[in-house]
């Protein structure tokens, strides 16, 4: 008993410490949240799931956000490859950078060519993307994709 009364006396006293005696009145140092922070607050991790608009049907994209960066993009469907189509699961071991709720940027790593284009809003995304190997003459062309936070 003596522990609950206690606990409520130390409760009563931070929650009129608080608010420093001025019981209720609004003193200016309230935070508000902007529309771009909780844009950012949205994109700012967890893993993205999603699939293409045009291409081959059953291609997916996935991803992981975390902070300001865009990691573990993943590529899952066909791609040309000198005139044939080839089933392929590939993407960059780099990331790509979040500014504000976009990422744009184009990578190039052991003769890939990885380029990725979005927009974020919310739980959703959409942008495009494109991964070319040049020296197997392999191709996604430009591909348009849509993915949601999972």
């Amino acid at each position: 008993m003596k522990q609950i009364l206690t606990l409520a006396f130390l409760a009563l006293l931070a929650g009129s410490g608080c608010n420093n005696g001025t019981h209720g009145k609004d003193t200016g140092t309230t935070q508000q949240i902007t529309a771009a922070e909780t844009e950012t607050r949205s994109t700012s991790g967890g893993h993205w799931k999603g699939s293409f608009s045009n291409g081959l049907k059953g291609a997916k994209i996935s991803f992981d956000v975390d902070g300001k960066e865009l990691k573990e993009l993943t590529f899952q469907g066909y791609w040309r490859c000198s005139g044939k189509l080839e089933l392929t699961t590939l993407g960059p071991k780099e990331g790509f950078a979040i500014k504000g709720n976009q990422v744009d940027g184009i990578i190039k790593e052991q003769g890939f060519y990885f380029e990725l284009h979005g927009n974020f809003s919310g739980n959703k995304a959409s942008g495009t993307l494109r991964i070319a190997f040049v020296a197997g003459g392999c191709d996604t062309y430009k591909l348009n994709w849509t993915a949601e936070k999972a």
